[in-house]
């Protein structure tokens, strides 16, 4: 696929995972590619826990749904209506979770590029579950990042140590087919804003 073609196709996936096991020479490639990312001072500062336990997915999936429901008490009329049409995780239908962590500590206590910007280490994971994300797309595979979940809960859940941060549940898996309009645009969520409305020239005014 096209760098391009998987940048455009690329989908936060829900609903369209089959279950089926991914392969882990394709496993491999999709965590190679996400190691392969540039990272502030070469400090390489993510971890990935691979998630497969049923018990795992499910106290995870069960802690998802009742903050789904806390977001969802705080929304009436039509975007009440729009949410409940929504399916915002694929926890236990992918079968598969990546859990990407942040380490401020790797690469020691002088990271190179990090003196005047202190978020250029969460940057660099971020970088890493894009590449991520764009080589699943290529392998025909889909991802959801499940954003409704407590820190504390998933670093205690995976067993991250206290200073590791946990970016992202990544649902990884083969699905049947990924939509051709994302889903927070075909259920009138938000819709995509064009280029010329978020480009400036020289300053932002």
């Amino acid at each position: 696929m096209d760098l391009y073609d998987a940048i455009n196709r690329r989908r936060d996936t829900r609903a369209e995972f089959t279950g089926e096991p991914v392969a882990p020479e394709v496993l491999e490639r999709l965590l190679s590619a996400a190691h392969a990312a540039p990272s502030v001072g070469m400090s390489q500062p993510w971890d990935f826990v691979l998630v497969r336990d049923a018990d795992r997915l499910e106290r995870f999936h069960a802690h998802v749904a009742t903050e789904r429901e806390t977001f969802a008490a705080t929304l009436s009329g039509e975007r009440a209506e729009t949410f409940s049409r929504i399916k915002i995780e694929g926890i236990r239908e992918s079968g598969l979770g990546i859990v990407v962590g942040y380490d401020p500590t790797r690469g020691g206590p002088n990271v190179l590029g990090r003196h005047a910007i202190a978020d250029a280490g969460l940057y660099s994971v971020v970088c890493a579950i894009q590449n991520l994300w764009l080589a699943a797309t290529a392998e025909g595979l889909g991802v959801g990042w499940v954003s409704f979940y407590r820190e504390e809960f998933l670093r205690d859940l995976v067993g991250m140590p206290e200073g590791v941060r946990p970016v992202a549940w990544l649902c990884v898996g083969p699905v049947a087919d990924l939509p051709d309009v994302p889903d927070l645009e075909r259920f009138g969520w938000r819709h995509r804003s064009p280029l010329s409305t978020v480009v400036h020239e020289e300053t932002f005014g």
